[in-house]
Formats: structure tokens, C-alpha cells, sequence
């Protein structure tokens, strides 16, 4: 069977909100990964959705493990509270919920961007529920040691948030990757719908108001208690990545005891469509190491 959007799409009822995931795969029998489930968290960028970041890699992923999109609070169809603290605890304790809603006690971590940084505070708040991770330029680890602030991804995504127009937005995609035949009118109309939903753009600003606001930015800087991650950390990169561009990688893989880093050349943000094969058997073969035990 085709597994489309509508499809592997479910819900949840997490700590008073509605989260939206989309789920296929294995459920039992599968020894990849200690037989863990795989857990997939994306970027934070307008219109992004489980489905928009990772849709196209569901059906490779569900051959090996059962295989869970998460729409964290605020992006596609979960509901769009206003942020609590800094998001990446705020989604972090909404995906642990979400993981005790499906009866789930441990299970591997991929995030992108945004969910990156989720999957990060996640397995420093809960390290027994976590197996493996799988971090994709991430936000709040990755230092730019060299770039200047904001890079030329985030200032884009600042200049759709002012002005919420389609070029605007086809400007941010065309820095996600290398090649630009991937931006297409339809990437772009799906997305534009996606972020011009109703409370989408006040959610977006709530999530990036977390991360200015003095009181709630520093929790966020991950970087910061990279050294206490004691979990075997696959940090993947895009060598030509915009947004959180590879300088940023390096003090990474210098804190986090258990990180190996990889780099895919002429790729940008989006490993897992501009790279898609390659990228999954990178991080399926990082994952199928891991032996279950405490």
C-alpha cells in the first residue's frame, strides 16, 4: 500500500492539546536497532510538517522500524498553543507524552533543525527513554563558530515572517538545498498553505520569541550541556548547508563523548531529500549498532 498523508496520519490527545503523527513500519519482529521505534522530529521553518520534512523518507525508514512523523505543537495539523518556556523543552515534554500515549518506553531519535534540537533536550530530560540519535544540522547544538548571525537560511525565514508573500517563501526553501530543481511550485503552494493556516504564523512567532526572550532564550542554548549527552549521537551535515551552516558541527562533535560526525558534499539543509539514499543507509547502519540495554 501507498502510504500517503492522509493515510499514516493519526492523533493524540498530549498534556491538553491535539498532536498530530503519522506512523508505518514494523510494530514487532523487527531486531534493527534493538527493535526500537524510530522517532522523526522536523524543522522549524515556515510550512514545515512531519509530512513536509520526512514523508519521502517514511517508506525506506518503515522497512527497517516502526516509524513515528511527529507535528510538533504548533506546525501542521497539531494544535498551535502559545509556547511555555523555551520550545525545545516545551515540545520535548509534548513528544514525551506522546510517547506515553502509544505505550512507547524507549525508542531512537532523528531530528532535523528545530527538532534536532527538540530530540537533544529530550534525551538530557529523559535519557533512559532514549536509544540512539540522529541530529540534522541542529538548532540550539550547532555553534557558528565562523558564520555571522543570522545566517542566510534564518534571515530569510525573518523575512517571510514579516512579509508572508510566496516569493518570500520560495526564497527561504531555495536556501535548504543545493538543488534548486527541488523548489518547485507545488513545494511551494503546499508550504505557503501550511504556513498561512489559521493560527500558523502566531505560532511560528511564539516559537521564535522563545528563543529571543531573555528569560527563555538560554535554555535553549544546547551547546552549552553538549558535554552531558552521553548517548551515541550521529551528527549529519549538508556541506553546503545555509542555515545552520558546518562550522557549526565542530564544537559538537568535541563536547558530545559518543558523537561521529557525517558530511553529505553538494547538499544543503535537507539531507534526507537531497541526499535520501544515502542519507538512510547512513543512519539506519548508526542505528542497527545499538544493543538493547541500559
Amino acid at each position: 500500500m501507498t502510504l500517503t498523508r492522509e493515510s499514516t496520519r493519526q492523533k493524540a490527545e498530549v498534556r491538553g492539546i491535539t498532536i498530530s503523527y503519522h506512523e508505518a513500519g514494523v510494530s514487532t519482529g523487527s531486531t534493527t536497532g534493538g527493535g526500537l521505534p524510530l522517532v522523526m522530529l522536523h524543522g522549524g521553518g515556515p510550512g514545515a510538517s512531519a509530512w513536509s520534512n520526512f514523508g519521502s523518507a517514511l517508506p525506506g525508514f518503515a522497512e527497517d522500524f516502526r516509524t513515528i512523523l511527529v507535528d510538533q505543537p504548533g506546525f501542521g495539523w497539531s494544535d498551535k498553543p502559545a509556547v511555555e518556556g523555551n520550545y525545545y523543552r516545551f515540545a520535548a515534554e509534548h513528544v514525551l507524552g506522546l510517547l506515553d500515549e502509544l505505550g512507547i518506553e524507549r525508542c531512537h531519535l532523528l531530528g532535523n533543525s528545530l527538532g534536532g534540537g527538540t530530540a537533544m533536550r529530550l534525551a538530557l530530560m529523559e535519557p533512559d527513554r532514549v536509544g540512539r540519535l540522529v541530529l540534522m544540522g541542529p538548532g540550539g547544538l550547532s555553534l557558528n563558530l565562523f558564520h555571522a548571525d543570522p545566517t542566510e537560511g534564518v534571515q530569510r525565514l525573518m523575512d517571510f515572517a514579516a512579509d508572508p508573500s510566496r516569493e518570500a517563501l520560495r526564497a527561504f526553501i531555495s536556501t535548504m538545498v543545493v538543488n534548486q530543481a527541488l523548489v518547485t511550485d507545488e513545494l511551494v503552494e503546499e508550504r505557503y498553505a501550511d504556513a498561512t493556516a489559521p493560527g500558523a504564523r502566531e505560532a511560528m512567532a511564539s516559537m521564535g520569541m522563545s528563543f529571543w526572550n531573555p528569560e527563555t532564550a538560554e535554555d535553549g542554548m544546547l551547546w552549552r550541556e553538549a558535554h552531558r549527552l552521553r548517548k551515541h549521537t550521529l551528527l549529519t551535515w549538508g556541506r553546503e548547508d545555509r542555515v545552520n551552516p558546518l562550522d557549526g558541527a565542530i564544537a559538537a562533535l568535541k563536547l558530545i563523548p559518543k558523537a561521529q560526525l557525517h558530511v553529505f558534499p553538494r547538499c544543503g539543509h535537507w539531507a534526507q531529500i537531497e541526499a535520501a539514499d544515502e542519507f538512510r543507509e547512513i543512519a539506519t547502519a548508526f542505528l542497527a549498532r545499538h544493543e538493547e540495554r541500559r
